[in-house]
């Protein structure tokens, strides 16, 4: 299986959509609208500031996918790249496909003097995607996520 990783453009917008919509419904039973997710894909691909989507492809179909965001760290004087909106084709998953993703992300990390580290959030009932980040060397020892969210 001959994997690659790049940058997602526009022309992923259908992938982007429907692996998300597929995440959503996966990890937290939750249908999302497809007018605020479609609107929501679309602005951070306009915009990278707001961060990027990498896409995993095999013979040009698109596998899997993560999203990348920033987070300021004054404690480090640098950005700390936070993983989200990660999903990968059931059909590939347990290949290593977000592994390579993962090592993407930390090669571009490991090459930016003015980047930190990584991060990500996870399900804490999400047992199988925790492996595979303590396997990649990740640790969730030192954090715990909370959130508010407006209705």
């Amino acid at each position: 299986m001959q994997i690659t990783i790049r940058e997602a453009t526009e022309k992923d917008i259908t992938s982007l959509i429907d692996f998300q919509l597929k995440m959503a419904l996966e990890t937290e039973n939750l249908t999302l609208d497809i007018a605020t997710l479609t609107q929501g894909v679309k602005r951070l691909l306009k915009d990278s500031t707001k961060g990027r989507y990498y896409v995993a492809e095999e013979n040009e179909a698109v596998i899997g996918c993560l999203m990348t965001t920033y987070e300021w760290s004054d404690w480090r004087c640098g950005t700390v790249i936070w993983i989200q909106s990660v999903y990968i084709n059931g059909a590939h998953r347990g290949k290593g496909v977000y592994k390579k993703l993962y090592l993407h992300i930390q090669q571009m990390v490991e090459a930016d003097p003015d980047l930190r580290g990584i991060r990500l959030y996870v399900d804490k009932t999400n047992l199988a995607a925790k492996e595979v980040y303590t396997r990649l060397g990740m640790n969730g020892d030192h954090y715990q996520a909370y959130e508010w969210m407006k209705s």
